[in-house]
């Protein structure tokens, strides 16, 4: 657990809650910490900027993390979306341009404050990582730097609606539903008046349509293109500290923007899950807030502190682990990188043979090694996918992918002999295949694993592609059946240490629920080996000359108010299978925490159902079901969301339901349906 600091150079004084006015006569709401003598004394700002609530969904964790900066000497400020938490207006969609202006907008009003020096800096993760990167993209005058955490560059290549041009099953209707639930819920009334009824039903009367919107858009169009700040890296002129988690989902962006950005950059992962790295899990978590700081205070404050004398990157190598769903700690350690792509890295190819072989290319493996290739085939079977875990992690238990060993023996595998000496990966693995399908649309997924000699085969990274997108994700084509297709795939970025001893894998697979949806039929595959197909992995070589002594603080957070209950998160996911094939995955979530402003209780739980029966594509049914509530002794209220999603062979249908009370009686209720049309999906 985090050191909780009481003690700072600066005292710290908190505005509960601060209007700052939009030109157009909106109302965004702000908590902010300032040092106390701020009004004599002026201080750099720093900005989180979200629609998670500042005062009751965030606040507990904002109270630990703002006063801190604070405490440093920093104006730290969290402010509420448009449309959510206790700002005005509605909020229309993810990362529009009016978000954008907005913030340009309280950028302004914040160089403008008294207490201000007009140098501001954002931080986020998440939702808050990806505006980071986009308002920088403005290049609006008063932002001097951004620390950008678990998010991406490219909103369509890696966030939690496609995968490969594959849609994301157990993300897409998952966070949809969840997104939908915050700007339905009410302002808080303490802050918003008398009016923060009509202002609610008004928010439930013209809620945002996020389903319909993403899964409209089924390749890569201008709905992803903006706010994708690849399409153009030089438009960020200001310093970025860029980090990720290897249990994370976005943590292919880190060594993208550490490439292609032209600006003072740094770069850090490490084992984490979806969260800032102070509370990281898996662990080791590290005083992530001390590194804050230092960044600040060079860009913000222009103190020559020597952080850019370090290297490009620090990461966490990875070291096998036994399966588990949850680990509290990952073995391993840290290394760096002065350069991204990194000088130490080279690509080592292993090819793969008829005799399910993975060996160095030099050495072709396999009974036809030096013959023509050779087909081998491989039928979908819908169950694969069991062992994936969640897509991206949190850092609660049964999230991460447990023994692969059930999925092996659902896929076409290829394994190489047991290690002579150790090997270690810093990169994204590539898998180039030669492909065919007996059907116009189908999927690959690839999965790349440790073995060890007892035979536990641990996930190591993992990727896929829709095949209608072997030439880019703009245009889809669909097959020609038993034609044969060049095509690559990308995995994961990983950073994984080899034992000797143990054995590489590559599993292929043309399913993977409930991460892919799965194709309109039945697929087979076949895959020339003996030649054509290859892994190409990225590995470290000298290796232990480039191990750097690399020593993070001890995680501290500021104390945060106290609360009368303990905070609870369970996470529990549940396999179930019948008769005629039928696999059905629930996961259920619940986190509940005490609002020490209000001694409100505020409760969010979900539950999320995938089911799929052996050899029906079409069955596949994802229902996720959504509950938030508040309460206090002044004041009762809920929300809930009920979301489905299933397909025919041409469409994708979606249906949903919301509703609001207040004081148990119901408020509000309304049921929308959607009939989408597949594009190559």
């Amino acid at each position: 657990m985090p050191i909780r600091k009481t003690s700072f150079p600066r005292q710290v004084v908190e505005i509960e809650n601060e209007w700052i006015p939009l030109a157009d006569g909106t109302r965004l709401a702000a908590r902010i910490w300032l040092p106390a003598d701020a009004e004599h004394h002026p201080v750099p700002a720093v900005l989180e900027y979200l629609p998670y609530r500042k005062d009751d969904c965030t606040a507990t964790d904002d109270a630990i993390r703002h006063p801190y900066f604070a405490g440093h000497g920093y104006a730290a400020v969290r402010v509420d979306l448009r449309g959510t938490g206790s700002s005005d207006g509605l909020l229309r969609g993810e990362y529009l341009a009016q978000e954008q202006d907005d913030a340009l907008e309280v950028l302004a009003w914040l160089g403008a404050q008294p207490w201000c020096t007009g140098a501001v800096g954002m931080i986020g993760y998440s939702w808050g990582g990806f505006n980071g990167l986009q308002v920088a993209a403005r290049r609006p005058p008063q932002l001097k730097a951004v620390i950008t955490h678990a998010s991406t560059d490219h909103r369509y290549r890696d966030d939690c609606h496609y995968m490969g041009g594959c849609l994301l099953a157990s993300d897409m209707l998952k966070w949809a539903t969840s997104m939908l639930t915050y700007p339905l819920q009410p302002p808080d009334p303490r802050f918003s008046g008398p009016s923060w009824r009509e202002e609610w039903l008004h928010r439930l009367r013209n809620a945002p349509e996020l389903a319909a919107d993403w899964i409209s858009h089924q390749r890569y169009d201008d709905f992803w293109k903006h706010g994708s700040v690849a399409e153009d890296y030089a438009a960020i002129q200001c310093p970025v500290f860029v980090v990720g988690g290897w249990a994370d989902a976005y943590t292919n962006a880190v060594p993208r923007l550490l490439e292609h950005l032209q600006v003072p950059r740094l770069g850090l992962i490490g084992p984490w899950g979806h969260m800032f790295p102070y509370e990281g899990v898996p662990g080791p978590a590290i005083g992530f807030l001390q590194e804050a700081v230092r960044w600040w205070d060079r860009w913000l404050k222009g103190v020559d502190n020597g952080i850019m004398d370090e290297p490009l990157l620090r990461a966490w190598i990875q070291e096998y682990a036994g399966p588990a769903t949850f680990y509290a700690e990952r073995p391993g350690r840290w290394v760096v990188e002065d350069a991204w792509p990194p000088r130490s890295v080279s690509v080592r190819t292993f090819a793969m043979g008829t005799d399910a072989g993975l060996a160095a290319a030099e050495e072709r493996c396999g009974t036809g090694a030096g013959d023509s290739p050779v087909e081998l085939a491989i039928r979908g079977r819908q169950e694969c996918g069991e062992t994936a875990g969640v897509w991206c992690a949190n850092g609660n238990p049964d999230e991460i992918a447990g023994d692969q060993r059930p999925d092996d023996e659902r896929s076409l595998t290829f394994t190489s002999a047991p290690l002579a000496e150790e090997l270690e990966v810093l990169g994204n693995p590539l898998v180039r295949l030669s492909v065919s399908s007996d059907r116009p649309l189908a999927l690959v997924a690839v999965r790349f694993t440790d073995v060890a000699p007892d035979g536990a085969s641990l996930l190591v990274s993992w990727g896929m592609l829709n095949l209608a997108h072997r030439n880019g994700n703009e245009l889809p084509e669909p097959l020609e059946p038993s034609a044969d297709y060049d095509v690559t795939v990308e995995c994961r970025v990983c950073g994984h240490r080899f034992a000797p001893g143990h054995h590489l894998r590559l599993a292929l697979s043309p399913t993977y629920w409930p991460h892919a949806w799965p194709s309109p039929e039945a697929v087979t595959l076949g895959v020339q080996v003996d030649g054509p197909s290859v892994l190409e992995l990225p590995v470290r070589d000298g290796h232990d000359g480039a191990t750097a002594s690399i020593a993070f603080d001890e995680p501290e957070v500021a104390a945060g108010p106290g609360t009368s209950a303990e905070p609870r998160d369970e996470r529990v996911r549940e396999i179930r299978t019948g008769t005629g094939g039928y696999h059905r995955i629930v996961d259920t979530e619940v986190h509940e925490v005490n609002i020490a402003a209000t001694g409100a209780r505020y409760l969010q739980s979900g539950v999320d159902v995938y089911t799929v029966c052996e050899d029906d594509p079409l069955s596949a049914s994802v229902r996720c079901e959504r509950e938030v509530h508040s309460r206090s002794d002044d004041l009762s209220w809920s929300v809930r969301v009920s979301s489905e999603m299933t397909c025919d062979a041409t469409h994708f249908r979606v249906t949903e339901t919301y509703s609001a009370a207040e004081g148990g009686e119901t408020l509000f209720e309304k049921q929308r349906a959607y009939r989408i049309p597949r594009d190559m999906v």
